[in-house]
Protein backbone atom coordinates (compact mmCIF):
# COMPACT_ATOMS: atom_id res chain seq x y z
CA UNK A 1 0.00 0.00 0.00
CA UNK A 2 3.14 2.24 -0.22
CA UNK A 3 1.92 5.19 -1.99
CA UNK A 4 -1.43 5.49 -1.15
CA UNK A 5 -4.06 6.80 1.29
CA UNK A 6 -6.33 5.53 3.62
CA UNK A 7 -9.10 7.85 5.12
CA UNK A 8 -10.95 5.63 8.20
CA UNK A 9 -13.79 7.29 9.88
CA UNK A 10 -14.63 6.78 13.39
CA UNK A 11 -10.88 5.60 13.60
CA UNK A 12 -9.49 7.27 17.37
CA UNK A 13 -10.12 3.91 19.01
CA UNK A 14 -11.59 -0.19 18.86
CA UNK A 15 -11.76 -1.35 15.34
CA UNK A 16 -11.33 1.87 13.69
CA UNK A 17 -7.67 2.42 15.45
CA UNK A 18 -6.68 -0.75 14.82
CA UNK A 19 -7.48 -0.41 10.71
CA UNK A 20 -5.70 2.74 10.85
CA UNK A 21 -2.53 0.97 12.20
CA UNK A 22 -2.98 -1.90 10.27
CA UNK A 23 -2.89 -0.44 7.01
CA UNK A 24 -0.29 1.83 8.42
CA UNK A 25 1.76 -1.04 8.77
CA UNK A 26 1.24 -1.96 5.09
CA UNK A 27 2.66 1.33 3.56
CA UNK A 28 -0.56 3.43 3.58
CA UNK A 29 -0.55 7.08 4.93
CA UNK A 30 -3.72 7.01 6.86
CA UNK A 31 -6.49 10.21 8.19
CA UNK A 32 -7.73 9.21 11.38
CA UNK A 33 -11.59 10.71 11.36
CA UNK A 34 -13.04 11.13 14.96
CA UNK A 35 -15.88 13.31 16.48
CA UNK A 36 -15.01 14.38 20.07
CA UNK A 37 -12.57 11.91 20.82
CA UNK A 38 -9.37 14.33 19.91
CA UNK A 39 -7.50 13.02 23.05
CA UNK A 40 -7.97 9.19 21.04
CA UNK A 41 -7.08 10.20 17.77
CA UNK A 42 -3.78 12.04 18.71
CA UNK A 43 -2.92 8.90 20.55
CA UNK A 44 -3.83 7.09 17.20
CA UNK A 45 -1.86 8.62 14.54
CA UNK A 46 1.24 8.76 17.64
CA UNK A 47 1.03 4.70 17.57
CA UNK A 48 1.33 5.38 13.43
CA UNK A 49 3.98 7.59 13.52
CA UNK A 50 5.85 5.75 16.21
CA UNK A 51 6.08 2.48 13.81
CA UNK A 52 7.21 4.87 11.12
CA UNK A 53 3.70 5.65 9.45
CA UNK A 54 1.96 8.57 8.23
CA UNK A 55 -1.20 9.82 9.96
CA UNK A 56 -3.13 12.96 10.67
CA UNK A 57 -6.73 13.78 12.39
CA UNK A 58 -9.00 15.10 10.98
CA UNK A 59 -12.43 16.39 13.11
CA UNK A 60 -16.04 16.12 11.38
CA UNK A 61 -19.15 14.64 12.08
CA UNK A 62 -20.18 12.42 9.19
CA UNK A 63 -23.99 12.82 9.91
CA UNK A 64 -23.70 16.06 8.36
CA UNK A 65 -23.13 16.16 4.91
CA UNK A 66 -21.32 19.38 4.55
CA UNK A 67 -18.77 18.47 6.98
CA UNK A 68 -18.36 15.04 5.00
CA UNK A 69 -17.54 17.15 1.98
CA UNK A 70 -15.30 19.02 3.69
CA UNK A 71 -13.28 16.37 5.38
CA UNK A 72 -12.41 14.57 2.27
CA UNK A 73 -11.17 18.21 0.88
CA UNK A 74 -8.99 18.57 3.69
CA UNK A 75 -7.69 14.85 3.57
CA UNK A 76 -7.11 15.57 -0.34
CA UNK A 77 -5.52 18.48 0.27
CA UNK A 78 -2.82 17.05 2.92
CA UNK A 79 -2.25 14.36 1.25
CA UNK A 80 -3.27 14.72 -2.41
CA UNK A 81 -5.94 11.91 -2.84
CA UNK A 82 -7.73 9.21 -1.46
CA UNK A 83 -7.06 5.82 -2.30
CA UNK A 84 -9.24 3.93 0.43
CA UNK A 85 -12.31 4.45 2.36
CA UNK A 86 -13.04 2.18 5.75
CA UNK A 87 -16.86 3.25 6.62
CA UNK A 88 -16.01 2.87 10.18
CA UNK A 89 -18.17 5.06 12.94
CA UNK A 90 -21.21 4.23 14.11
CA UNK A 91 -23.40 3.87 16.98
CA UNK A 92 -25.50 0.75 18.56
CA UNK A 93 -28.43 0.19 20.83
CA UNK A 94 -29.80 -2.86 22.39
CA UNK A 95 -33.39 -1.38 22.79
CA UNK A 96 -36.08 -3.55 21.96
CA UNK A 97 -38.36 -2.11 18.90
CA UNK A 98 -41.11 -1.67 21.17
CA UNK A 99 -38.90 0.87 23.28
CA UNK A 100 -36.83 2.61 21.02
CA UNK A 101 -37.95 6.12 20.52
CA UNK A 102 -37.64 8.23 17.39
CA UNK A 103 -34.84 10.28 18.80
CA UNK A 104 -33.26 6.78 19.32
CA UNK A 105 -34.03 6.00 15.44
CA UNK A 106 -33.08 8.57 14.20
CA UNK A 107 -29.43 8.93 15.76
CA UNK A 108 -28.65 5.24 14.81
CA UNK A 109 -29.85 5.87 11.05
CA UNK A 110 -28.05 9.29 10.89
CA UNK A 111 -24.70 7.97 11.44
CA UNK A 112 -24.83 4.23 10.65
CA UNK A 113 -26.75 5.23 7.39
CA UNK A 114 -26.70 8.61 6.44
CA UNK A 115 -23.04 8.97 7.66
CA UNK A 116 -21.89 5.76 5.01
CA UNK A 117 -24.10 7.36 2.73
CA UNK A 118 -22.31 10.48 1.78
CA UNK A 119 -18.98 9.45 2.19
CA UNK A 120 -19.47 7.05 -0.20
CA UNK A 121 -20.84 10.18 -2.36
CA UNK A 122 -17.75 11.89 -1.55
CA UNK A 123 -15.56 8.69 -2.60
CA UNK A 124 -17.52 8.37 -5.92
CA UNK A 125 -17.11 11.88 -6.56
CA UNK A 126 -13.08 11.94 -5.38
CA UNK A 127 -11.98 8.85 -4.62
CA UNK A 128 -8.49 8.41 -7.33
CA UNK A 129 -9.10 5.23 -10.12
CA UNK A 130 -8.90 1.45 -8.49
CA UNK A 131 -9.53 2.55 -5.15
CA UNK A 132 -11.12 0.62 -2.31
CA UNK A 133 -14.07 1.39 -0.35
CA UNK A 134 -14.83 -0.90 2.83
CA UNK A 135 -18.26 -0.63 4.99
CA UNK A 136 -18.05 -1.82 8.60
CA UNK A 137 -21.25 -3.88 9.24
CA UNK A 138 -22.54 -6.77 11.26
CA UNK A 139 -22.60 -10.26 11.59
CA UNK A 140 -25.79 -9.45 13.63
CA UNK A 141 -27.77 -8.79 9.77
CA UNK A 142 -28.05 -12.88 9.59
CA UNK A 143 -28.49 -13.15 13.11
CA UNK A 144 -31.68 -13.28 15.41
CA UNK A 145 -30.81 -11.61 18.36
CA UNK A 146 -33.08 -9.98 20.16
CA UNK A 147 -32.94 -5.86 21.20
CA UNK A 148 -30.67 -5.39 17.92
CA UNK A 149 -33.65 -4.55 15.74
CA UNK A 150 -32.36 -0.59 15.27
CA UNK A 151 -28.87 -1.49 14.82
CA UNK A 152 -29.31 -4.56 12.37
CA UNK A 153 -31.79 -2.12 10.59
CA UNK A 154 -29.14 0.27 9.96
CA UNK A 155 -26.55 -2.10 8.60
CA UNK A 156 -28.62 -4.34 6.21
CA UNK A 157 -29.37 -0.66 4.78
CA UNK A 158 -25.46 -0.44 4.36
CA UNK A 159 -25.25 -4.23 2.69
CA UNK A 160 -27.40 -2.90 0.06
CA UNK A 161 -25.78 0.39 -0.90
CA UNK A 162 -22.75 -1.35 -0.73
CA UNK A 163 -23.87 -4.02 -3.43
CA UNK A 164 -25.40 -1.02 -5.91
CA UNK A 165 -22.59 1.24 -5.67
CA UNK A 166 -19.97 -1.40 -6.32
CA UNK A 167 -21.94 -1.72 -9.75
CA UNK A 168 -21.54 1.88 -9.99
CA UNK A 169 -18.13 2.33 -9.58
CA UNK A 170 -16.99 -0.80 -11.51
CA UNK A 171 -15.97 1.12 -14.29
CA UNK A 172 -13.48 2.97 -11.95
CA UNK A 173 -12.03 -0.06 -10.83
CA UNK A 174 -13.05 0.79 -7.44
CA UNK A 175 -14.08 -1.88 -5.60
CA UNK A 176 -16.60 -1.46 -2.76
CA UNK A 177 -17.02 -4.07 0.13
CA UNK A 178 -18.73 -5.11 3.32
CA UNK A 179 -16.44 -6.58 6.27
CA UNK A 180 -18.92 -7.77 9.30
CA UNK A 181 -17.42 -8.28 12.24
CA UNK A 182 -19.34 -10.58 15.04
CA UNK A 183 -18.86 -9.59 18.66
CA UNK A 184 -15.82 -7.91 18.93
CA UNK A 185 -13.78 -6.68 22.31
CA UNK A 186 -14.80 -3.07 22.11
CA UNK A 187 -16.06 0.05 23.97
CA UNK A 188 -18.94 -0.54 21.60
CA UNK A 189 -19.37 -3.90 22.08
CA UNK A 190 -19.25 -4.20 25.91
CA UNK A 191 -21.30 -1.17 26.61
CA UNK A 192 -24.41 -2.53 28.98
CA UNK A 193 -23.00 -6.39 29.11
CA UNK A 194 -21.85 -8.41 31.96
CA UNK A 195 -19.15 -10.76 31.67
CA UNK A 196 -22.07 -14.00 31.14
CA UNK A 197 -23.17 -12.26 28.40
CA UNK A 198 -19.81 -11.56 26.64
CA UNK A 199 -18.90 -15.08 27.78
CA UNK A 200 -22.25 -16.46 26.23
CA UNK A 201 -21.44 -14.46 22.78
CA UNK A 202 -18.20 -15.92 22.40
CA UNK A 203 -19.16 -19.77 23.09
CA UNK A 204 -21.25 -18.90 19.70
CA UNK A 205 -17.66 -18.95 18.04
CA UNK A 206 -15.83 -21.68 16.75
CA UNK A 207 -13.05 -20.22 18.59
CA UNK A 208 -14.73 -19.85 21.78
CA UNK A 209 -13.95 -16.34 22.22
CA UNK A 210 -14.65 -12.88 20.91
CA UNK A 211 -12.66 -11.27 17.98
CA UNK A 212 -9.79 -8.21 19.36
CA UNK A 213 -9.83 -5.66 16.81
CA UNK A 214 -6.80 -6.71 15.26
CA UNK A 215 -8.91 -9.86 13.77
CA UNK A 216 -10.92 -7.40 12.18
CA UNK A 217 -8.63 -5.01 10.93
CA UNK A 218 -6.14 -7.41 9.38
CA UNK A 219 -9.70 -8.98 7.06
CA UNK A 220 -10.10 -5.26 6.12
CA UNK A 221 -6.51 -4.58 5.07
CA UNK A 222 -7.33 -8.07 3.02
CA UNK A 223 -9.91 -6.82 1.42
CA UNK A 224 -7.99 -2.91 0.52
CA UNK A 225 -5.01 -5.06 -1.09
CA UNK A 226 -4.64 -5.22 -4.67
CA UNK A 227 -4.75 -9.57 -4.62
CA UNK A 228 -8.72 -8.46 -3.84
CA UNK A 229 -9.36 -6.44 -6.95
CA UNK A 230 -11.72 -9.02 -8.28
CA UNK A 231 -13.69 -9.01 -4.89
CA UNK A 232 -16.68 -6.31 -5.31
CA UNK A 233 -20.30 -6.33 -3.89
CA UNK A 234 -19.72 -8.86 -1.14
CA UNK A 235 -20.26 -8.93 2.40
CA UNK A 236 -17.34 -10.52 4.19
CA UNK A 237 -17.95 -12.52 7.32
CA UNK A 238 -14.91 -11.81 9.80
CA UNK A 239 -16.86 -13.64 12.63
CA UNK A 240 -14.99 -16.57 13.56
CA UNK A 241 -17.81 -19.04 12.58
CA UNK A 242 -20.36 -16.90 15.13
CA UNK A 243 -23.41 -18.74 14.54
CA UNK A 244 -25.34 -15.93 16.05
Amino acid sequence: MNGKTALITGASRGIGRAVAIELARRGAAVAVNYLSSEHEAVESCDIVKKSGGTARPFKADISRPGEVETLFSQVIDHFGGIDILVNNAGIMINTPIDQVSEEEFDRVFSINVKGVFFCCRQAALKMNHGGRIVNIGTSVTRAMLPFYGTYAASKGAVVQLTRVLAKELGPREITVNTVSPGPTDTELFRKDKDEAQVAALAGMSAFNRIAIPDDIARVVAMVCSDDASWVSGQTIFANGAFNG
